[in-house]
């Protein structure tokens, strides 16, 4: 008697259900195994992988569309070598980061799946991926980037099937050779000579794990670009990882996290270098790696090519000079204040140069990094008397002007941690009664401490300084105190141009940008940049602000009369800045079309000879400014007709 099933009120033979699951399985699995034949036929040949696959150039460029600045990922440089040539360090790093289990699985990799998922959902963000090296070598090198089913088939597929074929050490010296590092190279063996001068047999633990930090956003993390910070913290997470699997003792570990990483100048043609790199960094972040290295954008850019070159020239020509006053390095930004553009940007008196003093050794940060871009630099630098006035036009807006006065005297403001809060003037003498237009002409101190205590108070003025762009000033207003009014708190040398740009342009805030637009190979816009001003002050005071930092008889007594801040023919108005114990000196000014400010001192916080922000920044900002005026100028001005004959 045949056993019977029931089902729903129906009896089916065992039988039938038997065949009927015979039959789905064969089905699937012939299914399967046709898609599997249909894909994988098209898996290259091992030779393939050392051919170079066809990927359309980014070009960044000024804002006309003339000038090249940048080529991201040109045509491609790669030296394929055996895998005896890499450094075991190099390997290990790279394992230990994009595929622990890679010598324990087949491709795919469940268990690191699930891990990448756990700690995902720990961190709240995607900052671990699941994809093993072997399917990082199937997705560069034979599949395009968009995320279909179809696609993810053809990667699982082909990445079976790969492993099927080749041995792990094949796999990864096919991958070793092809993983894109930044720039044009791509491989350990181009990525080691860019980065580092050395071939890929010879680089260092520290050196190793930098580079394979890199491997998850190159343009991101490029050493030369905005984000090397970024780039130095996932080089210790690179090592934290091999400690984790076994390669490194936590001893080995610390010491290689502890040791500086000196990075070689990279050889590839670049303009307008740290604008440039800043630019890559922020298309990276919208477009993806991949998307920037193959699919052939145009980039204009906010940059004015001629402006550039002026500030490259006056920094270049006036750091050297600045040496003489204990000073190695200098910055200059200039922006349009009416639209935010970025004109000009200068981030090192010399980004091709080497570091100074001579003699800067492995844990020490020497005077002059030149890749390090000083106007966009976390956590930033004091800035002085160039914040106070964002503190006056504080105390405009709730009412003072001009004319209020306050007394100039020593004054005792409290305690301030373990002592008491006396600040002194710049030339040590107290001037009795003057007005706020004095005052602030002058740089007087203790007037600007009263200003914030009295008149303007310590929140408000932190909060005109945030709307008006600066992003720093994050800790409270207890944290700073008093001395915020004197530069007691960091800044950035973008933002407080792009603040100063607040005053230039009667009240309204445009915020600072670089990239005005984007098109892809066929000539189709991608965006088109433009930010809306919003009003952050009352006009009248801000034209109360601007008339005072441009009246020259009103600073005479402490600037002279024909100061760096002086132009005898042009309304320019104009502030200076010096940290206390001369860090860091500072000028910043403008016209109603342009905003620029300098910044000179040694980026590792070294003190200067006893010379003021307008003695160190001002003639290379005067010189910069003076020929900005009047290309503007014989740019904007129509030109005289030619009387007919």
């Amino acid at each position: 008697m045949v056993k019977k099933i029931s089902r729903g009120g129906k009896k089916y033979p065992l039988q039938k259900i038997i065949q009927v699951t015979l039959v789905g399985c064969l089905v699937a699995f012939v299914g399967t195994a046709g898609l599997f034949l249909f894909y994988a036929k098209d898996l290259p040949r091992p030779e393939k992988f050392t051919e170079l696959s066809f990927a359309q150039s980014t070009k960044i460029f000024d804002r006309t569309g003339e000038h090249l600045l940048y080529e991201i990922y040109g045509e491609e440089k790669r030296e394929n070598i055996p895998l005896d040539k890499v450094s075991p360090l190099l390997r290990e790093a790279i394992i230990s980061v994009e595929d622990a289990d890679f010598y324990h699985h087949h491709g795919i990799d469940p268990k690191g799946i699930l891990r990448s998922l756990l700690v995902n959902v720990r961190s709240l963000a995607p900052v671990q991926g699941a994809s093993t090296l072997t399917q990082q070598l199937v997705r560069t090198s034979f599949l395009s980037r968009t995320k279909t089913v179809e696609r993810k088939v053809k990667e699982l597929i082909l990445t079976l099937e790969l492993e099927r074929r080749y041995s792990k050490d094949q796999i990864l010296e096919f991958y070793l050779n092809q993983v894109p590092l930044g720039s044009n190279a791509y491989g350990v063996s181009e990525g080691s000579k860019l980065f580092f001068g050395k071939v890929a047999s010879d680089l260092s633990l520290e050196e190793s794990a930098a580079m394979a930090a890199l491997i998850k956003a190159p343009s991101f993390y490029s050493p030369f670009g905005p984000h090397r910070t970024d780039l130095l913290d996932r080089k210790d997470y690179v090592l934290d990882r091999m400690e984790e699997n076994g390669y490194l003792t936590k001893e080995e570990r610390d010491a290689a996290k502890n040791k500086e990483i000196t990075f070689m100048d990279p050889s590839e043609n670049i303009a307008a270098p740290h604008f440039s790199l800043g630019a890559v960094a922020e298309l990276s972040e919208t477009y993806g790696e991949d998307f920037l290295r193959e699919n052939g954008l145009r980039v204009k850019t906010t940059l004015d090519w001629e402006l550039q070159q002026a500030a490259e020239k006056a920094v270049k020509e006036f750091a050297e000079a600045n040496i003489a006053y204990g000073a190695h390095n200098a910055a200059l930004v200039a922006i349009d204040p009416r639209t935010g553009e970025v004109l000009a940007m200068v981030g090192s008196k010399n980004w091709f140069g080497d570091s100074e003093p001579e003699g800067c050794t492995s844990g020490s940060t020497c005077a002059f990094d030149p890749k390090l871009n000083i106007a966009t630099a976390s956590p930033g630098r004091q800035p002085g008397s160039a914040f106070k006035p964002f503190v006056y036009v504080t105390a405009f807006a709730k009412g003072s002007t001009e004319d209020t006065v306050v007394v100039d005297e020593l004054t005792n403001f409290g305690m301030w941690g373990d002592e008491t809060y006396s600040p002194q003037n710049y030339d040590g003498k107290f001037r009795g009664p003057v007005t706020l237009r004095q005052a602030l002409a002058q740089s007087l101190n203790v007037p600007a401490v009263k200003v914030l205590n009295d008149l303007a108070g310590l929140p408000d003025s932190i909060s005109t300084a945030q709307a008006m762009g600066i992003t720093t000033l994050d800790k409270g207003p207890s944290f700073y105190g008093l001395s915020l009014v004197l530069g007691g708190g960091e800044v950035k040398l973008l933002d407080m141009v792009s603040a100063y740009g607040v005053f230039a342009n009667e009240g309204k805030r445009v915020p600072s940008f670089d990239i005005l637009e984007v098109r892809d190979s066929k000539d189709n816009v991608l965006e088109s940049r433009k930010k809306t001003p919003i009003t952050v002050l009352p006009a009248e005071a801000v034209s109360q602000i601007t008339d005072i930092l441009s009246d020259n008889d009103a600073r005479a007594p402490v600037f002279g009369a024909r100061s760096p801040l002086y132009f005898p023919n042009e309304r320019v108005s104009v502030k200076t800045g010096t940290t206390q114990d001369y860090k860091d000196g500072w000028i910043i000014g403008y016209t109603k079309n342009i905003v620029a400010g300098v910044w000179v001192g040694n980026n590792d916080g070294t003190l200067m000879k006893k010379e003021p922000g307008v003695v160190v920044a001002g003639p290379m900002w005067h010189q910069f400014m003076d020929t900005a005026i009047q290309y503007l100028k014989a740019r904007t001005e129509p030109k005289p007709e030619t009387p007919t004959p």
